[in-house]
């Protein structure tokens, strides 16, 4: 059978391409992208919002902001506890990191019917609270000399209860830090979902602090957070 030479090259240029458009970052990944775009959301809620009157006070001290748009707790509701979320670091004034995605597991507050979902964004105000987290499997109310003030809708007075803290938490949930509900709970980079979305190799410390990966999906949280 005789095949048409065009028919051949344009093949051979396929083959070659392939490998090299699948070793890229994911810029159309749907799943990855659909959290950023909440955490964006989950942002402007916060820090735009009259139900938070001190969080862009702390804001403009932000070492790192980390935002779990979606926490399940009591999991009646999808038959598991947690979440996932993206932190970005700043390193000056307007600059702002792409967000590495971690996993937050939701700690045991026992069997609840319908369970509870609340967002929750953590302004991280020192070096110590960003490096607690960035670092290591960060536990809540495991962590030696790191400093968790929390804060919920409507609460006033949280720049005074937060002086000294490390990391700030504002709940769009009153009732989620009541108690010692986030007692058990954990954060850790979830490095498989950075790969899907920058592309082989990536960690949320090569995103975060190195700053070797870019994906164009970002910046509109990148952009919101520039203003501070």
């Amino acid at each position: 059978m005789k095949l048409d030479r065009r028919t051949v090259l344009a093949g051979s240029v396929a083959s070659v391409a392939a490998p090299l458009l699948a070793a890229g970052p994911a810029h159309a990944d749907a799943r990855r992208q659909s959290l950023i775009d909440q955490c964006l959301e989950s942002a402007r809620k916060v820090l735009s919002g009259k139900d938070y009157p001190d969080a862009l006070k702390n804001m403009m001290k932000a070492r790192a902001v980390l935002i779990v748009p979606e926490l399940v707790q009591g999991g009646f509701i999808i038959g598991a506890s947690g979440g996932r979320g993206a932190m970005l670091a700043r390193t000056s004034p307007n600059n702002w990191s792409y967000p590495g995605f971690f996993g937050m597991g939701s700690g045991s507050i026992g069997f609840q019917i319908g369970g509870k979902v609340s967002e929750i964004v953590f302004i991280i105000l020192t070096e110590k609270g960003f490096h607690a987290i960035l670092d290591h499997k960060f536990k809540f109310g495991a962590e030696a000399g790191v400093t968790l003030v929390a804060v919920g809708i409507g609460i006033e007075g949280s720049s005074t209860a937060a002086v000294g803290a490390d990391i700030v938490a504002y709940s769009s949930s009153a009732g989620l830090f009541a108690g010692a509900s986030l007692e058990g709970s954990y954060l850790d980079a979830d490095n498989d979902w950075n790969a899907l979305y920058y592309g082989p190799g990536a960690t949320s410390k090569a995103i975060v602090v190195d700053r070797r990966y870019t994906n164009p999906g970002a910046e509109g949280l990148r952009r919101f957070l520039s203003k501070w």
